[in-house]
């Protein structure tokens, strides 16, 4: 945690002063000719959180730490446990999108290849249909392998690569949707082919470290290379990084460490497919992103409540990491849209 994260995480407590939701409506109401309450930029920085913090705890929705970061504003945040490096869960699946981006603007691949032009045949030669695979596909997880990278057997085979490039199809490709931890896995692969190195290690001089995130660690396959789907071990400041990287297309600190063509790619209107879910966090799905219900709005989503929420039509990102069991983390996209959105 930075001096500056360590002074805004030690703002009043609500509890100790005015209740959050009265103390944000009394702001509004204080400054004479101000926009309507719940307008942007008419709740002082101390008290933008107070509501939401209340919902989390009155809802006992898990959340460990929230940052907002808003364009051209300081960065407010809350902890309310101390900042540990933790499992961002499929938040790694955006960060394996990123790499696709940075590696395509490097020339090691394209995102219409061939899956077979990047990984060789396993020894038992590729699975039917595998050759009509398009690193695209492995993006928006419609490649139609049954092989999704879940269950133990696949999680723990020696050589889940050659497992996945040897199973035959069950859809063709870009035809079906089906969430898939395999598919992000052959991305991390196809670059660690392309570059001899693993994927985190790759990303460390291109990624992490430029965005002072040192010494990440991601969990691997047995076989030693970087999961991409999952694993990916990050502190809530570290991950909010990542997401101000989002909003700003790219850039971070006057570097453009992925190309804005890119960012602008992972959740343009023709990338979006349709899930089929029913809940409307989740009915379509990017290049390693989900589009939100909230008009413009897009995030990174990892299992247990890790959020990454980019608002482009309010400068904004809110990044959330929790650990929200029996539940869906839809609960603690709700009491943001509901308790911080109109304040933003």
């Amino acid at each position: 945690m930075s001096p500056a994260d360590a002074a805004r995480s030690t703002t009043t407590d609500p509890i100790t002063a005015a209740p959050p939701r009265a103390a944000a409506a009394s702001a509004t109401e204080a400054a004479p000719g101000a926009a309507p309450a719940g307008g942007a930029g008419t709740v002082p920085d101390p008290l933008l959180l107070f509501p939401l913090r209340q919902r989390i705890v009155e809802r006992d929705l898990g959340v460990r730490a929230i940052h907002v970061h808003r364009g051209g504003r300081d960065e407010v945040s809350h902890r309310f446990v101390e900042d540990t490096a933790e499992n961002i869960y499929s938040c790694s699946k955006t960060v394996t999108a990123l790499a696709v981006g940075i590696a395509a603007s490097e020339g090691l691949l394209e995102v219409e290849d061939r899956l077979v032009d990047h990984l060789p045949a396993p020894a038992g030669g590729y699975g039917r249909g595998i050759d009509q695979v398009r690193l695209r596909h492995l993006l928006t997880m419609t490649s139609g392998s049954p092989v999704l990278g879940f269950l133990e057997e696949e999680r723990d085979h020696e050589d889940l690569t050659a497992l996945i490039l040897g199973t035959d199809l069950i859809a063709d490709p870009g035809r079906r949707w089906e969430y898939s931890n395999g598919s992000i896995f052959l991305l991390s692969r196809v670059i660690s082919e392309r570059t001899g190195q693993s994927l985190r290690d790759w990303l460390l001089p291109r990624l992490f470290e430029p965005l002072g995130i040192l010494n990440p660690q991601w969990h691997t396959t047995r076989d030693g290379h970087s999961w991409g789907a999952t694993g990916l071990h990050l502190k809530s400041g570290q991950l909010a990084r990542i997401g101000r990287l989002l909003l700003q297309r790219g850039e971070h600190e006057g570097t453009q460490l992925v190309p804005a063509a890119w960012i602008d790619a992972m959740h343009a209107e023709d990338t979006w497919v349709a899930t089929g879910e029913v809940e409307p966090e989740s009915t379509r799905y990017g290049y390693g992103v989900w589009r939100c219900s909230i008009d413009g709005a897009w995030r990174a989503d990892g299992a247990y409540g890790q959020l990454v929420l980019v608002l482009p039509e309010q400068d904004a990102v809110v990044t959330l990491t929790s650990h929200l069991e029996g539940r869906g983390s839809d609960e603690i996209m709700r009491a943001v849209w509901e308790e911080l959105l109109p304040l933003l």
